[in-house]
């Protein structure tokens, strides 16, 4: 027999090229190139990723361990300063601790806690807005008017009276990594009123339309419905506010940690460093609070600017 008779194994790569030339070829990569700016502020927000990864590579100590740091070594200036050492390139605080290798573990956790909130306010809104557009009635009224209660209180009050309310309960019980669930469950329930109203308008256009007709006919259940058929179709609004969200929720959990009420000073955030740096502000040591603020703000500032862009590409109306 003949190798041209043999069967051929189906080519793994060609759904690959074939994903990724549509992909090249879409609107929204044609929008992404056309823009410099929103180029920049991927890469800035790339490359924050990068450095929160490899934390542990780049710094020069690990600031959680206090058997790594040395009172002897507090309140350091920069490196290229006249009373700058090596290898403290930005300086030291008061605790010894190398002001880079803090800022690139403090932003892991506000990284950490930003993405983990939004996967869960996503979660729980996408959820109750499914509910509530699909099966509408006295639900869709319950679901909605606690919806509105919330948004007549700041997402920052939400979020503290969830903190409080855990720092109540459980008091000193509470170590750094139950902190961080703590933060993360305060700042998903601060957000997810927005995917529940903006799903639930989508999911009421959809469920008239002939293809869910169908699928009812042919006796699919309701939830395999709502999250095989209806879901996908309310993506586009989805991903947007998950991205400007993203920025939200590390804003809320620095505000948090500036206030007292987030990450300890054995693991800070970059709210909690803002917070410690802000004390000698006017004792001259100005850069324990600069370089974790500087960090944050272009962190938040590229992270909107992606979603922006990401507003516009989505929304033919807006090209």
């Amino acid at each position: 027999m003949s190798d041209a008779a043999l069967p051929q194994a189906p080519s793994t790569h060609a759904p690959t090229a074939s994903f990724l030339r549509r992909a090249l070829d879409s609107d929204v990569f044609y929008s992404f190139r056309r823009s410099r700016l929103t180029m920049v502020a991927a890469i800035v927000t790339l490359l924050f990723f990068v450095l929160a990864i490899a934390a542990p590579l780049i710094a020069v100590q690990n600031p959680f361990d206090p058997s790594e740091l040395q009172l002897i070594n507090s309140r350091i200036a920069p490196l290229w300063t006249a009373d700058g050492q090596s290898p403290f390139l930005l300086g030291t605080d008061e605790q010894g601790r190398d002001v880079l290798s803090a800022i690139l573990y403090g932003l892991r956790i506000s990284l950490i806690v930003g993405i983990l909130g939004v996967v869960f306010s996503g979660a729980l809104g996408i959820a109750l807005g499914l509910i509530a557009g699909y099966f509408g009635g006295a639900i869709d009224a319950l679901i909605m008017r606690i919806a509105d209660v919330q948004l007549t209180f700041p997402a920052i009050l939400i979020a503290l009276l969830v903190n409080g309310v855990a720092k109540s309960l459980f008091g000193n019980r509470l170590d750094a990594m139950s902190t961080l669930a703590v933060l993360v469950i305060a700042v998903g329930l601060s957000f997810w009123v927005q995917y529940a109203r903006t799903v639930r308008g989508s999911v009421m256009v959809e469920k008239n339309k002939d293809y869910v007709a169908a699928a009812q006919l042919i006796g699919l259940p309701a939830p395999v419905i709502m999250l095989r058929h209806v879901l996908p179709n309310t993506m586009g609004p989805i991903l947007v506010i998950a991205t400007i969200n993203l920025a939200l929720a590390i804003i809320t959990e620095a505000t948090l940690s500036f206030l007292g009420a987030g990450m300890p000073d054995t693991m800070p955030s970059l709210g909690t460093l803002i917070r410690i740096g802000n004390n000698y502000l006017f004792a001259g040591e100005w850069w324990i609070v600069a370089f974790p603020g500087l960090a944050l703000a272009v962190l938040i500032l590229s992270i909107n600017l992606l979603g922006d862009w990401l507003r516009d590409a989505l929304n033919p109306k807006l090209r």
